[in-house]
C-alpha cells in the first residue's frame, strides 16, 4: 500500500460551542437572583446597554399618553409662548411688572427720616399693618393644633413612611453585649466576654471546644471559664451554653429543680430521644409518676433560647411562574414579570458614536458591545420562552395534581417533557434547576414534578413515587396507638391499593420523610396516652392538697 498525499472536500455538521452559546446555556439554569446579578454585571460593563426604564423618553409604567403629553406642552411653553424662565418662576404677577416699575423698586429710598420728612407724616399713618401680617402674627402667638406643628412631627408628603420610625430589631449580640457592660468592670474580662459574646450563634449556643479562645486572648483557661460561668447567668435563660445539656442544667437551676434525679436525666438525654423510660427510671430513681412529671418539665424547657432575638432575615422564594384556574376549567400558566430583567439595546448612542469614532479599536470595541447587547436581549427572551413552555407542559402533564392534590400525581421524567415540547433533555434539565412554580396548592421548585414510577400490582397505571409516599404518611398519621403498622404492613395496605412496592423502598421513603420506626412510634404514643392519663389524677391530687382539713 503506497502512501501518498491528497487533498479531499468534505461536508459534514457540527456544534461549534461558541462564548454566546455557552453563556445562553449558562442563562437557562441561573435562578432570578443569580440572573439579575449577571444583568447588572453586565450593565456596568456595556455601555449600550441600558434598562427598560432608563432614558427620559423611556414611558412610565401606568402613566397614560396624555398626561405625558401635559407634561411635554408645559416644559416647552417658554419657546412656545413667548415667555422666558423669569417669567414662568414668577407665575402670573410677573407678567405685569413694568420696567418703570422695577426701577422704582431698585433705587434708595434713604433713611427712614428722611421718607418720613418727605411723606410729610409718620410711617404708621401711612403703612398700618395689614390683616394678613396681623393674623400671621396671631397665629404664631398661638399654640399648635396638630402633632405635625411641633419640630419633627409628621409630614402630610406622600414620601412620608412610618416605618423609618420603627425601632431596629434588637439582636442577641447586642442584648448580651448590654449585659456585660454592667456584669464586669475589667477590660480584661470585658475582652474575654465580648470575645465569647461574638461566637455564639442564632440559637444561643457556643463552640463545644472553648481551648483555642483562650489561645488567640492570651488568657488562661480558667479566667475563660469565669467569664463563661457569668455569661451563663444573663438572659435569656440557657444562653452560652455549650451543648443541649448544659441548656437544660441552666435553665432548671434558674427554676431552683436541678436536684440529683433531674440531673441524671439530663446527663441522658439520649435515652429520653430514645423513649427508653424504663432505663431512665432505673437512673433516676424515681417511680412512674415522677419521670413522667421529669419528662413534661423538660419539655417545657427552650432548646434554643437565642431564636427569641432578631437575627438576619431570610430571603424569602420568588417563583418564575404562576398557575391559575382558568375560566374554561383548565389552568392559565404566566410568567412573573417581576423576575424578568428588563433591558434594551441603545441604537440611538451608538449611531452617534459610529459618526465620531476615527480609532480601529474603538470602533472594534463598541461593535462587539452591540453584539454582546444584541445577544442578551435575545438569550433573555430566548430565557422567558423556554421556562414557559417547560412549565406549561408540566401542567398539562400533572393536571391532576392541580385539581385533586398529590394523591394524582404522575410519573414524570425529564424525555417525556422534552419529547413534548421538541427540545433536548439536557435544556429541561436546565430550565427547571432553581425555578419555582406558585400554585394553588402552594409553591413548588419545577423539579418537584419530576418523580420516578413504581409499578402497579395490578399491571395498571404506574404510581409517582411522591404519590406513594403521601400514602405512606397518610398511612401512618391514621394508625392508633394500640396497632403500630410496621413496614411489612404498610407494604401489604399498599398492595392492596394496588401499589406493588418493596419493604426496603417503604423504609428509604419513611426515612426520608423523617418517620421513626415502629417501635419508635409505639414508645412515643404510649408515652403521650400515660401523660394524657395521669394528667386527671395530677389535677385531683392537687385539689386534695388545697382543700382545708
Amino acid at each position: 500500500m503506497a502512501l501518498t498525499q491528497r487533498l479531499e472536500f468534505r461536508q459534514s455538521q457540527s456544534l461549534v460551542m461558541t462564548p454566546q452559546l455557552m453563556q445562553a446555556i449558562k442563562l437557562l439554569q441561573l435562578s432570578n437572583l443569580d440572573l439579575s446579578a449577571f444583568v447588572e454585571e453586565e450593565l456596568e460593563r456595556n455601555p449600550l446597554l441600558d434598562r427598560a426604564s432608563d432614558g427620559p423618553e423611556a414611558p412610565v409604567a401606568g402613566e397614560p399618553a396624555a398626561e405625558r403629553a401635559e407634561y411635554a406642552d408645559s416644559s416647552s411653553y417658554g419657546e412656545e409662548g413667548g415667555g422666558d424662565a423669569s417669567d414662568m418662576a414668577s407665575g402670573s404677577a410677573g407678567d405685569a411688572f413694568e420696567p418703570g416699575q422695577e426701577e422704582w423698586l431698585n433705587r434708595d429710598l434713604g433713611s427712614r427720616t428722611e421718607i418720613e420728612q418727605t411723606l410729610d407724616t409718620p410711617l404708621d399713618n401711612v403703612f398700618s399693618e395689614e390683616p394678613a401680617e396681623a393674623a400671621a402674627r396671631v397665629a404664631q402667638d398661638a399654640a399648635p393644633t396638630a402633632y405635625t406643628e411641633w419640630g419633627g412631627g409628621a409630614s402630610n408628603d406622600d414620601d412620608y413612611n412610618l416605618e423609618a420610625f420603627v425601632a431596629a430589631e434588637v439582636t442577641l449580640g447586642s442584648h448580651l453585649a448590654e449585659q456585660l457592660a454592667v456584669a464586669f468592670s475589667g477590660p480584661a474580662q470585658r475582652m474575654i466576654g465580648q470575645y465569647l459574646i461574638d461566637l455564639v450563634d442564632d440559637a444561643g449556643y457556643l463552640p463545644a471546644d472553648l481551648g483555642q479562645a483562650a489561645e488567640r486572648l492570651g488568657a488562661s483557661q480558667a479566667d475563660v471559664e469565669a467569664v463563661l460561668t457569668v455569661l451563663q447567668k444573663f438572659d435569656p435563660p440557657g444562653v452560652c451554653a455549650r451543648n443541649l445539656s448544659e441548656c437544660l442544667a441552666i435553665q432548671l437551676r434558674e427554676l431552683n429543680r436541678y436536684d440529683p434525679a433531674m440531673q441524671a436525666l439530663v446527663e441522658n438525654l439520649d435515652l429520653l430521644a430514645k423513649r427508653d423510660i424504663a432505663s431512665l427510671r432505673k437512673l433516676c430513681g424515681v417511680d412512674d409518676e415522677d419521670i413522667t412529671d421529669m419528662i413534661g418539665e423538660i419539655r417545657r424547657l427552650d432548646p434554643k433560647p437565642g431564636l427569641k432575638f432578631g437575627s438576619a432575615r431570610t430571603q424569602t422564594m420568588v417563583p418564575d411562574v404562576y398557575v391559575r384556574p382558568g375560566p374554561d376549567g383548565g389552568w392559565h400558566v404566566e410568567l412573573n414579570s417581576d423576575t424578568l430583567p428588563r433591558v434594551l439595546v441603545n441604537q440611538i448612542y451608538y449611531t452617534e458614536l459610529s459618526k465620531t469614532i476615527r480609532k480601529d479599536g474603538d470602533k472594534s470595541y463598541f461593535t462587539d458591545c452591540l453584539q454582546n447587547a444584541t445577544w442578551l436581549v435575545r438569550a433573555l427572551d430566548q430565557r422567558a420562552r423556554t421556562i414557559l413552555k417547560v412549565a406549561t407542559e408540566i401542567v398539562r402533564q400533572q393536571d391532576g395534581f392541580f385539581t385533586h392534590g398529590v394523591a394524582h400525581l404522575r410519573p414524570l421524567n425529564l424525555k417525556a417533557v422534552a419529547d413534548a415540547i421538541q427540545m433536548h433533555e439536557s435544556t429541561v434539565s436546565r430550565v427547571t434547576a432553581n425555578k419555582y412554580m406558585a400554585t394553588n396548592r402552594g409553591s413548588f421548585e419545577l423539579k418537584y414534578f419530576f418523580t420516578a414510577s413504581i409499578a402497579s400490582a395490578d399491571g395498571g397505571e404506574a404510581h409517582s413515587a411522591e404519590a406513594v409516599r403521601h400514602h405512606i404518611k397518610q398511612l401512618i398519621d391514621a394508625e392508633a396507638a394500640s396497632a403500630i403498622l410496621s413496614d411489612d404492613t404498610i407494604v401489604e395496605r399498599l398492595r392492596e391499593s394496588g401499589i406493588d412496592i418493596a419493604r426496603r423502598t417503604v423504609a428509604k421513603y419513611r426515612e426520608a420523610m423523617r418517620i421513626p420506626s415502629s417501635v419508635q412510634r409505639r414508645r412515643d404514643k404510649q408515652s403521650m396516652l400515660g401523660n394524657a392519663l395521669s394528667a386527671p389524677a395530677t389535677s385531683a391530687d392537687r385539689s386534695r392538697d388545697t382543700a382545708p382539713a
